[in-house]
């Protein structure tokens, strides 16, 4: 059995899987006539291939953590991204790998709920875990073509609770 140690959510160390999706440091653009903030993301990459943009609402139910991962899935057309509403913490796992996911690779990192990610087109990740019963927006692509590829991890693996501050 394989432990993964959860840790917090850092822009930097998610980058190889995608992007966070959170306003970025610096202090954005002001817009209509000072009323918002306007900070840029990178474009995703959901389009293309005869596809479309999606956007759904997901109803997450709650898991309990220490969690076994069993399965990832990847999406090779297209990446796909989630936004949680109204502050749902949820955890997300991602591994990187061509035919499998790479065991080495393998991360899971824990999202307080404000901000959201954006899974980069054929990284390795598990479907949604939520540590609340919540919604989330999601984006991905739509077409015609099915673009889920799911792989059993090979060996036990289990997201722990973080240890608590001393």
């Amino acid at each position: 059995m394989r432990t993964l140690a959860l840790q917090p959510l850092d822009v930097d160390a998610f980058a190889p899987y995608g992007f966070v999706i959170a306003p970025g440091p610096g202090g954005g653009v002001s817009i209509n006539d000072g009323t918002s903030r306007r900070f840029e993301l990178p474009d995703p990459d959901v389009a293309g291939d005869g596809a479309r943009a999606a956007l759904a609402v997901f109803r997450a139910q709650a898991v309990a953590l220490p969690f076994v991962v069993r399965t990832l899935e990847r999406h090779r057309l297209g990446g796909q991204g989630f936004v949680p509403l109204g502050g749902v913490p949820f955890v997300v796992v991602v591994a990187l790998g061509d035919a499998r996911p790479d065991g080495e690779t393998m991360r899971a990192f824990r999202l307080d709920g404000r901000c959201g990610v954006h899974f980069a087109r054929g990284v390795w990740h598990h479907p949604l875990l939520a540590l609340a019963d919540g919604d989330f927006v999601v984006l991905e692509r739509r077409g015609e073509a099915v673009d889920c590829e799911l792989a059993s991890v090979a060996h036990t693996l289990v997201v722990e609770r973080p240890a608590p501050a001393h």
